[in-house]
């Protein structure tokens, strides 16, 4: 049985050419992307994406350079340390840090991470202040030395209510 569709010599597709004008229009739009592409590649940061690399994938680091880890503490009256990142607040790490330079700027933005740590832990003993650390973890050859050291970044007193 011979399909109804395919009775007869199959059509012959067209050939379209462009115009001058619609070559010189994709010639165009091409050298842009790519002088884009060639900048960012050149000058561009991680904020350049997808025009600049990443750097994280682009670059190796120093074998002898430190590692570093930022991370969020809360502490309570008593002087306890709550860890505040992890997912403790419902933030990422990486959605964390892309946010570190508002944080620097407007240290009352850690208000908000308490905020949200209380909602989650209605029963847990209140916060007094966080700080934004980070930890700078020292290697030689690639390898932990087992010396480390703390730099707060950013540091905010939260008021305590009665």
């Amino acid at each position: 049985m011979v399909h109804p569709s395919r009775v007869g010599e199959p059509a012959e597709a067209e050939v379209v050419t462009l115009s001058p004008t619609g070559r010189r229009t994709r010639l165009a739009a091409s050298s842009v992307v790519l002088a884009l592409l060639l900048a960012g590649t050149v000058w561009g940061t991680d904020a350049s994406f997808p025009f600049g690399p990443f750097k994280m994938y682009s670059t190796r680091a120093d074998t002898d350079s430190p590692v570093v880890s930022t991370r969020v503490v809360g502490f309570t009256g008593d002087g306890e340390e709550v860890r505040l990142s992890g997912g403790e607040v419902g933030l990422r790490r990486a959605e964390f840090e892309g946010q570190l330079p508002r944080l620097v700027d407007d240290p009352s933005l850690l208000v908000l991470l308490a905020d949200t740590y209380a909602e989650h832990h209605p029963g847990a003993e209140p916060l007094v202040e966080v700080q934004v650390v980070q930890r700078r973890f020292e290697l030689t050859d690639g390898a932990l030395t087992g010396e480390w050291t703390d730099r707060v970044l950013v540091d905010q007193d939260l008021e305590v209510c009665p």
